[in-house]
């Protein structure tokens, strides 16, 4: 039986589903035209500004870090050009690859991309990140030309620090480094956009916002593979300041030379103005590998010298003063109501009222009678044994600590230590234990606990040149503009005038200083053999090893590390001082033999050479003849 079929309820249905569909098409064709009508104008400025950012870059133009000079305008740290290998990691799809094939391009070491991963994973992928500096003329062409195959790598021109002095500044203009991890932590990013480097050291870290300058940037229009096509907008950056320092470089040299073959160092400051002349510390290294990151093998292998080259001496070395306090021990004496002018008797020893041990004088068969001038000229222990006790460590800590001992100059350079000036309290604090009243003994002859940095001894020292008027050390004299070219000279910082003992304390210890060069039993007397000038000083020796009651300490066969240091302190022309010098000569031996040489030579050079002070006098014939100053 056929079934008969109702064309018309079908007829119905299609149509039905015809007009729905229509009706559907109708509908999404509605919501098509909103969606574009919102995205194209509701949306418009979003997208617009989305769109920019694909093809429109912000470049960081860094600045151009500040030039230092020395005194005399002769160059220490400038700035050179060098092409670098960048990267920019937003337009990196697969960065490993992108390291393998540039590193048949160019040498790239394990720290290079140690480094360089680093950087990766502190710093924002849209800033462009160094992965090598200072590519050699080869590496930069051949990479060149062969740039277009690597999307995000770049070569650019950069400028790089250089220390034209080497070894002669590293001590105190120090060095910049790429910026570490520990340094992102700590500065101000927006600053340091577009910047590798920062102040690691000496002058370039304790100036380091001054010598930045100010970073600028610019808009640029780049491609899809990251490329420039053309500056939208530039906003230039500020240069940093150009600094002027105290050091004369000249003078620098002669220390360094006068040193060579030693470790130790010499520190020389003009009196008046607190402005530090010189300030060696041998053996040094050469800071320039340090800018773009030193070889682990080179750096070990400066870490690992006997000669301890990263150790700056003149400001970190901390060294027993010995006899070259003796004049300022004087002056505490003074203060606390001691006539200079009695007499004790030296004997060659002295021991504590009943006990049997012997502190002994460098001289064992003893000075006789002496006086406070004598005991200076002569550098006779046994006085300061006994002043030493007649004061107590109490005066002592309070005497010593205003002329500048135990106490940082305030010198500006990074991490300065304060030296040490024992106490009762230190030692309780430090120590867990009493003062002894033999303590106080050998403090007197600047041994013991007591400890001093070679920057400390010149600056007591300019201020005995200052009949007690303390200046504060300082490296930097002037600021200049490089933009406008103007200069601020800076004056001196005074800290203070010294009120304890007035002119005629200060002029007894100084005569006697005098002496100590020029007198007839002066331990320096040798090197006042026709000066042209007259000057103060004082010799220093410091025991490294003790020697026991029962022994004689005999240099030759004591091992070099066990040795005495050699000191020397001493300022001139005695009247008007221009130069206040301090030498330290590690295992020197004794202070008249070694160190005292040495501060002749440097301020022959610098009174006669560099200021022309005392030219020699002329014989009839026109030939020169030496002044004798006694």
């Amino acid at each position: 039986m056929i079934p008969i079929r109702n064309y018309l309820l079908e007829s119905r249905i299609v149509h039905g589903r015809i007009v729905l569909m229509f009706f559907v098409i109708i509908v999404l064709a509605l919501l098509l035209v909103v969606r574009v009508g919102y995205l194209q104008v509701s949306q418009h400025s979003r997208f617009a500004e989305l769109a920019q950012d694909n093809r429109v870059d912000l470049v960081p133009l860094p600045p151009v870090r500040g030039l230092i000079y020395d005194r005399n305008g002769e160059i220490l740290a400038r700035n050179f050009r060098v092409y670098n290998l960048e990267i920019l990691p937003d337009k990196v799809r697969d960065m490993e690859g992108l390291l393998d094939q540039l590193g048949q391009l160019v040498a790239l070491s394990n720290d290079d991309l140690e480094r360089f991963r680093a950087l990766l994973k502190r710093r924002p992928s849209f800033e462009r990140q160094t992965l090598r500096a200072n590519l050699s003329e080869k590496e930069a062409s051949r990479l060149a030309v062969n740039l277009h195959r690597y999307p995000g790598a770049e070569l650019k021109a950069r400028l790089q620090r250089d220390y034209t002095r080497g070894e002669l500044t590293a001590h105190v203009v120090g060095y910049v480094g790429r910026i570490s991890a520990d340094d992102l932590e700590q500065i101000d990013n927006q600053k340091y956009r577009g910047l590798e480097y920062i102040g690691k050291s000496g002058i370039e870290a304790y100036y380091e916002s001054t010598l930045l300058g100010r970073s600028g940037f610019e808009r640029v229009e780049t491609n899809a593979h990251g490329k420039v096509i053309r500056t939208l907008e530039q906003i230039p950056s500020d240069a940093g300041k150009t600094l002027h320092l105290s050091l004369d470089i000249r003078l620098q040299e002669r220390a360094t030379e006068a040193l060579e073959g030693y470790e130790g160092s010499v520190v020389a400051i003009e009196p008046a103005t607190g402005d530090i002349l010189a300030f060696a510390s041998v053996p040094g290294y050469d800071p320039n590998p340090f800018v773009n990151g030193i070889s682990s093998k080179a750096y070990g292998e400066l870490r690992a010298s006997d000669r301890r080259p990263l150790l700056n001496r003149s400001l970190y070395g901390r060294y027993a003063p010995g006899s070259t306090i003796k004049a300022f021990m004087s002056l505490v004496g003074m203060q606390y109501g001691v006539d200079p002018n009695n007499s004790i008797f030296c004997g060659g020893y002295y021991s504590l009222p009943g006990h049997k041990h012997r502190y002994r004088d460098w001289k064992k068969s003893g000075h006789g009678n002496v006086n406070g001038h004598d005991a200076i000229e002569q550098s006779c222990d046994v006085y300061y044994y006994r002043l030493a006790k007649q004061l107590g460590i109490d005066a002592l800590h309070a005497g010593m600590t205003g002329y500048g001992f135990g106490r940082p100059t305030g010198v500006d350079l990074l991490g300065e230590p304060s030296g040490l000036m024992p106490s009762r309290e230190w030692k309780e604090s430090a120590r867990n234990q009493p003062w002894y009243p033999g303590e106080t003994i050998i403090t007197g002859i600047g041994q013991g606990y007591m400890l001093i940095t070679p920057l400390q001894l010149a600056a007591t020292t300019a201020t005995l040149a200052n009949r007690g008027l303390q200046v504060t050390p300082r490296f930097l004299t002037a600021i200049e503009n490089p933009q406008s070219q103007t200069r601020e000279q800076l004056p001196p910082r005074v800290s203070g005038q010294i009120e304890a003992n007035g002119p005629a304390n200060f002029a007894y210890v100084i005569n006697g200083m005098r002496d100590v060069v020029h007198g007839d039993k002066g331990t320096a007397r040798r090197i006042g053999k026709d000066i042209r000038y007259e000057m103060a000083g004082k010799t220093g020796t410091a025991q490294v090893k003790s020697v026991a009651q029962n022994e004689t300490y005999r240099e030759e066969d004591t091992e070099k590390r066990f040795r005495d240091h050699a000191l020397f302190v001493g300022f001139a022309p005695l009247e008007d001082p221009k130069i206040a010098i301090a030498v330290v000569i590690e295992h020197g031996g004794g202070g008249s033999r070694t160190a005292a040489p040495i501060a002749r030579e440097l301020l022959d050079y610098y009174l006669i050479d560099r200021l022309g002070m005392f030219p020699p006098e002329q014989e009839p014939d026109g030939e020169p003849r030496l002044a004798q100053a006694n």
